[in-house]
């Protein structure tokens, strides 16, 4: 589910928009128990929007039957936005400006997503529609506030999705689901038709697989919006990429992973591999910094969030998640005098913190410190989720642009990633400099599970090991999958996650060059694709799966738990 892979089958007539839609709506379907959707548009209203590319080249619009998501505080004419609040609810009838742009250049809505109840919040689960599920550990927070917009990419059901970002919000879930997120220079992309937070602070940000994706849905999102007066025309950046380049990082002393040291050794890993890239590390006083991000919510900013909803808070406390209403509701306290004065030291903290500017040319940090667990969450909402801002709360209050990028895995299977941040219009800069650092993963061995005719001592096994492929070791699903024998020649078999009547399915785990890992892939047909599988043991690993379309006249085998005992029951 990436771009130029679908652009590719369009091209090739493997694949139409309309079956786009049946394709998404299966592997939705699939994850039902994901959480991750407010509202789904309808097999028909999804085929509208097909319609409107009959007749069309795939080649003549940009994001041709591109499917993607929009967080529920962003509209889409027609369908009701809630910013995770049922009795807000109300219906546009024109799309969100960057909406707009999308659409026109041929992408697909599939629906509104979930989120923490009017973007306040870090952690995903302060919705009333529940907390969407980490596709890498339900136990684990998905982040938030665009939880659910990180969720479905994550599960492969769109290529690219919307969030929004005040303080962390388009950056967080991108690291606990493993993706990039992209926080755009302040007013890059048109907030007109987005449920405000802090008005003078929101940004429109972008969840994808890629950098790839994520760099052609920024230049297709972008645009000056006359009609909204927070919109800045996009700029040149002085910056060009260039193989050396000096990157801050905080001080040993102002890191923190709370109590993290998988984080903490995930980060040294990622600053590694910046200096491997060319890049020299300069550490840097991070306490102007910190100093910035506490204003967001212990100074008079949070007025901003009040000012937004005076009318409907005022008269509807009871339709608010209580903490969501209990940071709200705050705004009323702060005076003018409270906000000049905290206007002026932001002044003074920007003033400090542009000479740090004439000695990097970005900063690194982690994404956010640490990962919790939904119980720990909700024992203590308010100060966990002040520790996810950590690296965040500050960004659009001195006006940088930012960019999470993936970085690595725990041992338990969990997501870490780093942010680069630039000042403002240095989007391109970033997004090069992550490219670079992504690209690095194709020299380094990736892990994937077989579960069939590519195990040990079965005839397509010769394939792996032509690949450059080592076997690492035996493994087991979690008891969370179903498994069938598709109708090909030869035989195969499907693997299907389940929230009801699975099993634990035998598999194989092999490690392959990346580019072994692409040519197998491409020979892999259809309805067989890569995703993630959960484990036994609660890591994941990429594994192929079926769409869940194709087993509907398929023989179920998941009572022989694993292929190699299906194919032994049938020896006379």
């Amino acid at each position: 589910m990436q771009i130029r892979s679908l652009q590719q089958q369009y091209r090739d007539g493997s694949l139409t928009p309309h079956r786009l839609v049946d394709r998404v709506l299966a592997t939705i379907a699939a994850n039902s128990d994901s959480n991750s959707w407010i509202y789904l548009l309808s097999r028909e209203e999804l085929y509208v929007y097909a319609d409107r590319l009959t007749g069309c080249s795939p080649d003549s619009l940009p994001l041709y039957g591109i499917p993607f998501a929009i967080k529920d505080n962003i509209d889409l004419a027609g369908v009701p936005t809630t910013a995770a609040c049922p009795e807000y609810a109300y219906t546009p009838q024109q799309s969100a400006f960057v909406v707009q742009r999308l659409l026109d250049a041929g992408a697909i809505p599939i629906g509104k997503t979930n989120m923490d109840q009017f973007a306040t919040g870090l952690v995903g689960t302060r919705s009333p529609y529940g907390t969407a599920r980490n596709p890498y550990s339900s136990e684990h927070i998905p982040g938030g506030s665009s939880s659910g917009s990180a969720v479905t990419v994550a599960n492969q059901e769109v290529c690219f999705s919307l969030g929004t970002d005040t303080a962390g919000s388009g950056r967080v879930p991108a690291a606990f689901c493993n993706l990039v997120g992209v926080k755009p220079t302040k007013g890059l992309l048109s907030t007109a038709g987005v449920v405000p937070a802090c008005r003078s602070l929101d940004c429109v940000s972008i969840f994808a697989a890629t950098i790839a994706d994520a760099t052609l849905v920024l230049e297709v999102a972008q645009g000056f919006d006359e009609q909204d007066p927070f919109s800045r025309p996009a700029i040149s950046s002085q910056q060009v990429p260039r193989h050396c380049f000096t990157f801050g990082v905080p001080s040993a002393a102002d890191l923190a992973f709370f109590g993290n040291e998988h984080y903490a050794a995930l980060f040294e890993k990622a600053v590694a591999r910046l200096e491997q890239m060319g890049g020299k590390k300069l550490e840097i006083d991070f306490t102007p910094f910190r100093e910035a991000a506490r204003l967001l919510y212990e100074g008079p900013w949070v007025a901003e969030r009040y000012a937004a909803l005076q009318g409907f808070i005022e008269n509807n406390a009871a339709a608010f998640v209580p903490v969501t209403h209990a940071i709200i509701s705050k705004g009323i306290t702060p005076t003018a005098v409270a906000a000049f004065q905290a206007e002026y030291r932001l002044q003074a903290l920007r003033r400090e913190t542009a000479a740090v500017w004439d000695m990097i040319d970005l900063l690194v940090t982690p994404t956010a410190g640490t990962i919790y667990r939904i119980a720990e969450v909700e024992a203590d909402p308010i100060s966990l989720n002040s520790n996810l801002g950590y690296y965040t709360n500050f960004m659009n209050l001195l006006d940088l642009a930012a960019l999470a990028v993936p970085a690595g895995f725990t041992p338990a299977g969990l997501p870490f990633g780093i942010t680069l941040a630039a000042p403002a219009f240095s989007d391109n800069y970033l997004l090069s400099l992550a490219a670079r650092f992504s690209s690095l993963d194709d020299q380094q061995p990736l892990q994937v599970a077989v579960c069939g005719a590519h195990l040990r001592g079965l005839p397509l096994n010769r394939q792996l090991l032509e690949l450059g492929g080592r076997f690492v070791r035996e493994a087991r699903t979690a008891p969370s999958y179903r498994f069938f024998a598709l109708e090909t020649e030869p035989p195969k078999p499907g693997l299907l996650y389940s929230r009801s009547g699975g099993a634990a399915i035998d598999l194989e785990v092999w490690e392959l060059p990346a580019a072994g890992l692409g040519q197998l892939l491409a020979s892999i047909p259809a309805p067989l694709g890569l995703g993630k599988v959960m484990l036994e043991d609660g890591s994941s690993v990429t594994c192929f799966l079926v769409e869940a379309a194709a087993v509907e006249q398929a023989q179920e085998i998941t009572s022989f738990g694993g292929w190699k005992n299906y194919l032994g029951s049938k020896v006379p």
